[in-house]
């Protein structure tokens, strides 16, 4: 079997599964944001009544990201209802705003209570910063990116507001076993080179609908030389080609994560040696140019280089792909001493990738003064424009604009106005195209 079905197999009681198979499967962990989490809580109150007990308090995890620093009522109205929700049922990990970023002041005065963890960031990468993630383990949200945390060797898969509710309730989901296509990544990783393009690279060759409903496992001597800010990079994209979810074998870089963030036991899950896949693909990495996505789709691949004609006015870092430690490290080797010709946001995603802005050096500069000194604008801990979000929403504009994103997404309207084109890159791809204000390959900048 491989890894995904090995995992299936282990969660529904069964010696073996196969694809297509359709099995009653134990959850480890649920999650839900303030998107989809007050659709779930209606549905959970709705079946199994107001006053019904979650099914375990403590593999639930809630966290409002998405629109937790805007003022608009409506999105509030999402957060508050998780808040009375999370006070009702005395859910253990929720992970609420305890703070005011500089700039909104006058935004009503979130929830605290000190009781609850306080304010992390974007879920997806709040979770394995907390412990959450561990190999071998079923961990749903209601969430399409929740196929971020496949990078720690557990099946993580997003599900609807129905389904989560379903969980909340019994901790079971009925899934059907995905058949598994297998990415294979060898030679070394050039320093031009980012785990966005790696998976920029695959969905550009299967197609945004290549793998789907399928696992997607990624592999290889490049995939296993990246640290786990990388590898969550190139899983929260499996779902931009179809995919059920990613997955990445766990190894050390693997266990010495996850065993420095919790103390509970987990085991290990590998494919057999005579597993079989719906199909493989192998590639070298050191053959693999800086790549990007054209609008409107994550699938319309093409190379920074063929590229460089197309003028941008905006670049954007961050997100749960492209915000994390790792990301903006690799931007600053770019931007140091340097200034960018276009807005330039830095957005965090968490507040500890926030403080490591200020615990981080590029040369003798931390993170924050080279991002500083270059005339990025950094804002707070969030999901912020992926979605649309708070101040830096690229719908906002009066026109269209032309933005170089790390985000995982480009569709119209995506990051707001409906005719902005996205292109989505690499933070090095980003950052080098910041400072030119045009499509950039990195490789002006960064060489072996």
């Amino acid at each position: 079997m491989t890894i995904t079905e090995k995992i299936l197999a282990r969660h529904s009681g069964k010696a073996s599964v196969s694809p297509g198979e359709n099995v009653w499967v134990n959850v480890d962990v649920l999650m839900s944001n303030d998107v989809i989490a007050p659709q779930m809580i209606g549905i959970f109150e709705e079946h199994f009544g107001p006053a019904a007990a979650v099914w375990d308090t403590d593999k639930l995890v809630m966290i409002p990201d998405h629109y937790i620093f805007t003022a608009d009522p409506k999105a509030h109205r999402n957060i508050d209802i998780m808040r009375e929700f999370v006070r009702a049922k005395d859910i253990r990990h929720y992970y609420d705003a305890d703070f005011i970023p500089p700039g909104f002041e006058g935004m009503p005065t979130p929830y605290s209570d000190p009781t609850k963890t306080p304010y992390m960031g974007v879920c997806h990468v709040t979770l394995p910063q907390k412990g959450h993630t561990r190999p071998g383990e079923v961990l749903l949200g209601t969430d399409s990116h929740t196929c971020t945390h496949g990078a720690f060797g557990q099946f993580a898969s997003g599900i609807g507001s129905t389904d989560g509710a379903f969980v909340m309730g019994t901790g079971k989901l009925w899934l059907k076993v995905p058949p598994t296509l297998k990415f294979v990544f060898n030679g070394e990783m050039p320093p031009y080179l980012m785990a966005k393009d790696l998976i920029l690279h695959i969905i550009g060759q299967i197609g945004h609908d290549g793998a789907t409903y399928m696992a997607m496992e990624i592999t290889g001597p490049a995939v296993m030389s990246l640290n786990m800010d990388e590898r969550m990079t190139i899983c929260n994209m499996a779902i931009e080609a179809g995919g059920k979810n990613g997955i990445i074998p766990a190894d050390e870089v693997t266990l010495e994560y996850v065993r420095s963030r919790t103390d509970k036991p987990f085991d290990t899950v590998d494919a057999d040696a005579d597993a079989e896949y719906a199909g493989v693909y192998e590639w070298d990495a050191s053959k693999i140019e800086p790549t990007v996505a054209c609008p409107h789709s994550p699938g319309n691949g093409a190379t920074a280089r063929e590229k460089s004609d197309v003028k941008i006015d905006r670049s954007y870092i961050g997100s749960c792909t492209g915000g994390k430690t790792t990301d903006f490290i690799a931007a600053a080797t770019v931007l140091a001493g340097k200034t960018v010709k276009v807005d330039t946001y830095i957005v965090p995603a968490t507040t500890q990738v926030d403080a490591d802005l200020d615990r981080c050096k590029v040369g003798d500069k931390t993170l924050r003064e080279i991002f500083s000194a270059a005339g990025c604008k950094i804002g707070p801990a969030s999901c912020a424009a992926c979605l649309g979000g708070p101040v830096d929403t690229f719908g906002r504009a009066n026109e269209p604009i032309t933005v170089i994103s790390t985000t995982n997404r480009n569709f119209p309207g995506r990051m707001g106005h409906k005719e902005a084109q996205i292109y989505l890159a690499s933070p090095l791809t980003a950052a080098a195209s910041a400072l030119t204000g045009h499509i950039t390959d990195p490789r002006e900048y960064i060489r072996k």
